[in-house]
């Protein structure tokens, strides 16, 4: 008979992984690492996991989830530049709260290793955030433009935000507000 599955030991396992992708990339990710730093056998994180590629995209998947969840957890019911506000700021407090699953989904992010099918279902997931951004662009400089273009923008102008903020914590707030300015003068 099978052992029962721990959620416990599912979610160090997903936790070294993170750590590991962070710190040294993906290639330093072999399984034997990542269980090792997760403290179970090899064979227990086949246990969890069939493949190390259903790891990365269960992995990346839940990063995603995450972040998404952190930026849209208490919209108000305001206007589109309240709400597009509130998801920025929270965006940007996620992002520099936790930069070992920043870097780790960055990383993930472009790895061959995520099938389209995950890509998808992260873009699923990510939903709530694009519709509140689809609103703010409606009547915009952007409104015409592709949703896949404003969406890289507004990413890299988030990507900058973010890395300035890390780098000048003792102003985050006022680095979050400058490139949430940016961000409206582009789409709002």
């Amino acid at each position: 008979m099978a052992r029962p599955r721990s959620d416990d030991k599912r979610a160090a396992i997903t936790a070294a992984a993170m750590r590991i992708i962070a710190a040294q990339g993906l290639g330093a990710a072999a399984t034997a690492a990542i269980a090792k730093e997760a403290r179970v056998s090899n064979g227990s994180l086949f246990t969890y996991f069939d493949t190390k590629a259903d790891l990365l995209n269960q992995l990346y998947l839940e990063l995603k989830a995450e972040m998404g969840t952190a930026a849209l957890g208490g919209l108000p019911a305001a206007d589109d530049r309240a709400q597009m506000l509130h998801l920025w700021s929270r965006w940007m407090r996620w992002a520099t709260t936790n930069p070992q699953k920043r870097r780790a989904l960055a990383r993930l992010q472009v790895s061959d290793e995520i099938t389209a099918s995950t890509h998808e279902a992260a873009s699923r997931s990510m939903a709530g955030m694009g519709k509140v951004l689809e609103r703010s662009r409606a009547n915009g400089p952007m409104r015409d433009a592709p949703a896949a273009l404003v969406f890289a923008l507004c990413n890299g102008l988030a990507e900058a935000t973010i890395d300035y903020v890390i780098g000048d914590p003792d102003h985050a707030d006022e680095h979050t507000q400058a490139g949430f300015d940016a961000l409206w003068r582009m789409i709002g």
